[in-house]
């Protein structure tokens, strides 16, 4: 057995719905991004890519079944590189990098260039087909964006609520209220902005040019400075009348793709850079569907079990902010120093495309070891219909803490 390493990683800003991203079709960001990565590596023969394993939650219209294969022909790699495209919802370019990394670590690969893409705005509708030829009555269409649709009747309707009532559910169970989640997500789009205007993310997010006009885009859309609890305690509950799950403290809709490149050891001389970091553990867990926001806790126990190391030796999480009742759950549960956890603002600020976010986790985590020099860190993620998956990653490229 081998040993598995991130050596490049970037992303698209992050678009709000219907925002500067959303005349790109999903494939085209999947291909800048493709080709955003491939540029921190220009040794590197494109022809020498093993595989390439992608992340898409929807997959219903332009993103065109395997959007994976469809970025790398429109990225003009050799149409010999193969593609995989695989869905674990939200955590699928989580699960792309952990497939990724087994298929290193067991010799079957030396580089595979994993990553994500969602184009929530472009999200069709869909229609379901008649269970007879010519039906008289008239037929819904379901939007694709997010959430349940065309839901078995077979299903326990407790199953099947909406991902904000399920997180309505988890503030009740652990009597999380309103003002923390408010302050959680300020606390985000804080530090995002901090994390912009020092330059944190220069490295990492690739500009993208939106239109014929030349316009780019170079900072995620979503990120609000100047956000304050007095103002997002004005915004209305949106799942429950009397609820605390908002617009404000809950992640948008977003457009984006991010990629990330892994290899063996023996490849760098191929890739021709140092890795960041080594994929230390990884897990998975599954819980009742509407507990998904909770799932990322076990997961993470798990790969830190698998990487032989506790809790005590994390200096950094990255973890993804679906909702502020969410994340402050699992920070609670893991008993952990929350000022350690998305250090660089979180989902709730930047956005969270939702094939694209593992990508961003792994990235920004690989990354902040490298600036701080310590050892340990945590990437996980929730997963709709009870899920969730972590990596924990080890810092190579220097004084290790």
């Amino acid at each position: 057995m081998t040993e598995s390493y991130v050596y490049a990683a970037v992303r698209t800003p992050f678009g709000r719905f219907s925002g500067a991203l959303s005349g790109m079709r999903p494939d085209d960001l999947a291909a800048m991004a493709v080709n955003g990565v491939l540029a921190k590596v220009p040794a590197l023969d494109p022809g020498g890519i093993d595989d390439v394993v992608w992340g898409n939650a929807n997959g219903a219209g332009e993103d065109n079944r395997n959007v994976g294969r469809m970025a790398v022909l429109l990225a003009g790699l050799p149409t010999s590189v193969p593609a995989t495209t695989v869905n674990r919802l939200c955590g699928s370019s989580v699960d792309a990098a952990i497939i990724a990394s087994r298929a290193i670590e067991t010799g079957d690969a030396d580089i595979v260039l994993t990553g994500g893409v969602e184009s929530m705005t472009r999200a069709p509708w869909v229609l379901p087909k008649p269970d007879r030829a010519h039906p008289a009555g008239d037929l819904t269409a379901v939007s694709t964006t997010l959430g349940w649709r065309l839901v078995n009747e077979r299903m326990p309707k407790e199953w099947t609520v909406s991902l904000g009532e399920a997180n309505e559910q988890l503030a009740d169970r652990f009597d999380i209220g309103r003002e923390r989640q408010d302050a959680f997500a300020v606390r985000s789009h804080t530090l995002a902005d901090e994390a912009w205007t020092t330059g944190f993310y220069d490295d990492i997010v690739m500009p993208v040019v939106v239109d014929r006009k030349g316009t780019v885009l170079e900072r995620d859309e979503g990120v609000r400075p100047g956000s304050t609890v007095e103002r997002l305690s004005a915004l209305k509950p949106s799942f429950r009348p009397d609820g605390a799950i908002t617009a404000g403290n809950a992640s948008p809709l977003s457009d984006g793709a991010s990629a990330v490149l892994l290899g063996s050891e023996a490849a760098g001389a191929r890739i021709g850079n140092d890795p960041l970091a080594r994929i230390a553990g990884r897990g998975v867990m599954a819980l009742d569907p509407q507990a998904f926001g909770f799932a990322p806790v076990e997961a993470a126990n798990r790969a830190l079990k698998r990487a032989g190391i506790t809790w005590s030796d994390v200096s950094a999480v990255e973890l993804n902010e679906a909702f502020a009742v969410q994340a402050l759950a699992c920070v609670d549960a893991w008993g952990i120093d929350p000022a350690v956890v998305n250090a660089k603002g979180g989902a709730i600020a930047l956005g969270h495309p939702l094939g694209a976010s593992g990508g961003r986790l792994i990235g920004t985590l690989a990354h902040r070891l490298e600036e701080s020099g310590e050892r340990w860190g945590v990437a996980a993620i929730c997963i709709g219909v009870g899920q969730a998956l972590a990596v924990v990653l080890e810092n190579v490229t220097g004084a290790s803490r």
